[in-house]
């Protein structure tokens, strides 16, 4: 069911180990006071929160909630109408791309964001630009600085090829590949700069059930084998429950909780919200 990507038990306890110590440390990721407004509308309403470095935490909530907002407000896309992210110690309430890049963050999309006419492995690199020092001249007369450049992107590239299983597609154009693929090639590339912050904005969206598990077991590769630090909104459920370490429930823009995945399945108010259990009283009313 698996396939040959099945992450079992052992890595499971190591991931458990690292989110213990994870929890001892102070936040790598924390959100003040974020506010965001479009017009009258309030997508964001004074949202606190904090992720510690290697944590995978994910953010989930009804449609129309304010997960993507989050998202934009910490890669810099959206500035919020108040309030302030830090990332490793450094504050920001609107940043661009590039050097929200250099920051450490690094995120996917909803829909693949892919140059479809470029092969997979040549995607995977263009997630380095940013860290180019040579220019185009540079370039175009292969000299020294850029050669070096261009063998460390595609080690990189490689490496995380490897690590994602893409390494049989490197060579493949990416507009050719079947939608499961290209989301895989969306994370490799994400990951090819080593982000301090990897952001996941519906990484399985679209996906079957077999994807979906695969795509989970890369993310938690990634988080084992670089450390990543993950912000993951998901609307499977079951998936985020089991993927993460702690999850941050918002609704109507609003955070109502903020636990481990325990704690929010038994939280009353994430339960009338989102989750749609009946209530213990119901239960017993036969509702």
């Amino acid at each position: 069911m698996y396939g040959d990507d099945y992450v079992g038990p052992s890595v499971r306890a190591q991931e458990r180990q690292q989110a213990d110590i994870a929890a001892s440390q102070g936040p790598l990721l924390a959100l003040e006071n974020v506010t965001l407004s479009f017009g009258g509308v309030t997508a964001l309403a004074a949202v606190d929160l904090t992720i510690a470095p290697g944590e995978i935490h994910a953010v989930i909530g009804p449609n129309g909630a304010g997960k993507s907002s989050l998202i934009n407000v910490i890669s810099g896309l959206y500035r919020p109408s108040s309030g302030r992210v830090w990332v490793d110690g450094v504050s920001y309430a609107g940043v661009p791309a590039h050097r929200a890049a250099r920051l450490g963050l690094s995120r996917t999309f909803q829909t693949p964001a892919l140059f479809k006419g470029l092969s997979v492995a040549d995607n995977i690199v263009t997630g380095l630009a940013y860290r180019n020092r040579s220019n185009f001249l540079g370039q175009a007369l292969g000299l020294p600085l850029s050669r070096r450049e261009q063998a460390e992107a595609r080690q990189r590239g490689e490496e995380v090829m490897t690590l994602l299983r893409l390494e049989r597609y490197a060579n493949h154009l990416t507009g050719a590949l079947p939608y499961g693929l290209q989301k895989r090639t969306e994370l490799a590339r994400a990951l090819a700069p080593n982000p301090k912050v990897l952001l996941l904005d519906e990484p399985m969206a679209g996906m079957t059930a077999t994807e979906k598990l695969e795509m989970a077991d890369y993310v938690r590769a990634a988080r084992t084998r670089y450390g990543t630090t993950i912000v993951l909104v998901e609307h499977d459920v079951g998936l985020v429950m089991d993927l993460s370490d702690r999850i941050a429930v918002l609704d109507y823009g609003r955070k109502i909780a903020d636990g481990t995945p325990e704690e929010v399945r038994n939280n009353q108010a994430v339960i009338d919200a989102y989750l749609g259990v009946p209530h213990d009283n119901e239960q017993g009313a036969g509702i």
